[in-house]
């Protein structure tokens, strides 16, 4: 699994590049703050993967909340990537990439009738599967399907009351969990299949979490699923076609050993694979995220100033917690560096923003050299992955600007907003 700056190294001169362009030279022209992503940083996991699941009939379904830009989903899209979504808007996006129908699932616990009206005549043909989270939705889909003259094709979401090992707000395969649907319920509803003519159950989908540095949550719940999959295929008229492994494996921020891609393909291999032993053979479909663009991005931001203190200092940034969210929300570790390397002594250091809130923290107690200082630059690293897409206007701040390294080039892929976004649709 890639490290913070396997894809942001610095050179000889010690300055900090992506793909050999100097992170300074992007910020004299665009500005700060602003995401810098690397193309050859997104493509590589994705290569990675694909090579793991070769033996296997597959389909890597990107989870388009991780980065939703446009051209990050083309860039996938182009490389064969399918597209995991957990809303309209994300389908919408999804479309204008060009995201072909049949590589698309739709995700998330409360999908409205409308939202399932358009995957359903997405392209006319309509998406590859809806992972359903409750008996409700699959009722109000059934309904929604019978109306357009369809048949929705449906994989129920297992929850297999797993413990992932990770942070509480990025669980999602406990009993206590808002998602899937318990053993028991799941059976039933196959069992009664045929009081749903508008669906096709095609296959089960779990997620268990995010972020997860063991495989053996992962191996619990193919195990669960494995045996759940077999007693649903003597209940239906036809086997399931399909097991969508959801995604979550983790990446290093600090010093975390996540699993390996390598590794995390081999386990699917040897679960569902032709050696696995399961009667009927069943395309994987899964749905990585942050494995594929954590540390394929940074926050390219400018010390405002340095505040000094006897027993530590504070730097203020110009981004902030509605440019990146995670340390606020999460309590999340991001590296931060200079953009030019510096020697010298090091200091105790809160890194902050200007937004009007004590929780504005990037990083505390950090040892950070006693040479930054106002007007330099420094990255926040490992902000590929719900960075921008969980970006917010607070304190009436323009969000920043995206901005692709590719093949050498860089451009932005978003503008940075102006004051006239931020009241844009409102009125006096």
């Amino acid at each position: 699994m890639s490290k913070p700056l396997d894809y942001f190294p610095y050179n000889k001169n010690g300055q900090l590049t992506a793909e050999g362009i100097p992170l300074e030279k992007i910020a004299d022209i665009v500005g700060t703050p602003a995401y810098v992503y690397s193309s050859d940083a997104f493509l590589s996991s994705l290569k990675s993967l694909q090579k793991g699941l070769a033996p296997l009939d597959h389909l890597i379904c990107f989870a388009v909340k991780s980065n939703s830009n446009i051209a990050v989903l083309d860039l996938f899209a182009k490389a064969g990537a399918g597209m995991d979504l957990v809303s309209g808007g994300e389908l919408y996006r999804a479309g204008y990439a060009g995201v072909p129908a049949n590589r698309i699932v739709f995700s998330g616990v409360g999908k409205t009738p409308a939202e399932m009206r358009i995957a359903l005549e997405f392209e006319n043909e309509g998406i590859r599967s809806f992972n359903v989270e409750s008996v409700a939705e699959l009722e109000v889909l059934n309904a929604v399907a019978l109306e357009a003259g369809r048949r929705a094709p449906v994989a129920l979401r297992f929850n297999p009351d797993v413990d992932a090992k990770t942070h509480p707000y990025i669980s999602t395969g406990l009993k206590k969990n808002k998602f899937g649907i318990q053993r028991k319920e799941v059976v039933e509803i196959i069992r009664n299949h045929k009081k749903y003519p508008g669906i096709a159950f095609r296959g089960i989908s779990i997620h268990i979490g995010s972020q997860l540095l063991s495989l053996a949550p992962m191996k619990d719940a193919f195990t669960r699923l494995r045996s759940l999959v077999a007693e649903l295929d003597t209940l239906l008229d036809e086997p399931l076609q399909w097991v969508d492994l959801g995604g979550g494996v983790g990446i290093t921020y600090k010093n975390e050993k996540a699993p390996s891609i390598a590794q995390y393909c081999a386990l699917i291999v040897k679960m569902f694979g032709p050696k696995s032993g399961l009667q009927n053979p069943l395309q994987i479909i899964i749905e990585p995220g942050r494995s594929l663009t954590g540390n394929a991005g940074v926050l390219l931001t400018e010390v405002l100033y340095r505040k000094p203190r006897k027993d530590k200092d504070f730097l203020v940034l110009d981004a902030a917690m509605n440019d990146l969210a995670r340390p606020s929300l999460y309590g999340s570790y991001h590296e931060i560096v200079a953009t030019t390397k510096k020697s010298g002594a090091k200091k105790k250091t809160d890194v902050v923003g200007p937004v009007c809130e004590t929780g504005d923290c990037f990083a505390h107690d950090r040892a950070l050299p006693v040479g930054l200082k106002q007007g330099d630059l420094v990255a926040i690293l490992s902000a590929g992955a719900y960075g921008f897409t969980m970006s917010s206007n607070y304190n009436s701040r323009p969000r920043p600007p995206e901005v692709l390294v590719q093949g050498g080039k860089f451009r932005v892929i978003r503008e940075r907003e102006t004051y006239d976004n931020l009241i844009q649709g409102e009125s006096l």
